[in-house]
């Protein structure tokens, strides 16, 4: 009944050992309609969207195809990928979550790459939407042209260590009205001093808020991301 079961982009660990036990160069794994796509380097480590997106947005910046030298990505792409952008002298847009909110910050801004986390990559100068099978195509062709192997690539951008929390709540009411909250938050903010990102938003789907911190301290961000989501339980849960 689910054909994402065990396998495809979901479980990219099934592509991993695939690729360390055959010594091959990568590992393509797609979901089941094969819009999204998850790699795997020659040492069996996952590339995920962020990492392919900042390994094509990097090439396609030294051979002056990326627009505006800009990349669209949500907002939960990590903060590695913006920062790896920024030291190349490119910028990265964040769009709201999902494909379809991408694409509209693409045209919106005349950009041709975009994409998310989860491997949904749009390069809109080949298609106008999400295509796993050309994504993994733009890699090997970069692979190809470079001749260096994907994890000498894909360490183009450092991951930065991200937490996430779903607290359940009973009503939606503006976060930043409820004074316990917003100070909490700019607390965080000012933990983080610039050297991480908070995100706190409302699930599209669930009754759900969404509590998102990257920074360099993976034990710390998570300290701070349950401190915050209890918070909001009490107010709101």
């Amino acid at each position: 009944m689910n054909i994402n079961q065990g396998c495809g982009s979901l479980y990219p660990e099934v592509v991993s050992r695939a690729v360390m036990a055959n010594g091959a160069q990568i590992g393509i794994a797609f979901d089941g309609d094969a819009d999204r796509v998850m790699l795997c380097d020659e040492k069996g480590a996952v590339v995920d969207g962020d990492a392919v997106m900042a390994v094509c947005a990097l090439q396609m910046m030294k051979e002056g195809r990326l627009r505006q030298k800009t990349l669209v990505a949500t907002v939960m792409s990590n903060l590695g990928l913006e920062i790896a952008l920024q030291k190349a002298g490119g910028k990265l847009v964040r769009a709201s979550v999902g494909d379809r909110c991408v694409m509209e910050k693409m045209l919106e801004g005349g950009y041709n790459l975009g994409g998310e986390q989860s491997g949904h990559v749009i390069f809109l100068d080949h298609n106008t939407t999400g295509d796993g099978l050309i994504s993994a195509l733009q890699v090997l062709a970069i692979m190809k042209q470079t001749g260096k192997p994907l994890s000498e690539l894909a360490a183009c951008m450092k991951t930065y260590p991200q937490t996430l929390v779903n607290v359940k709540v009973k009503e939606r009411r503006d976060l930043m009205s409820i004074p316990e909250i917003a100070q909490r938050m700019a607390e965080v903010e000012k933990k983080l001093g610039g050297r991480g990102r908070l995100l706190v938003r409302y699930s599209g789907t669930e009754p759900k808020v969404r509590v998102m911190i990257e920074g360099e301290d993976e034990r710390g961000i998570k300290t701070l991301a349950e401190d915050l989501a209890g918070i909001i339980k009490e107010k709101l849960g």
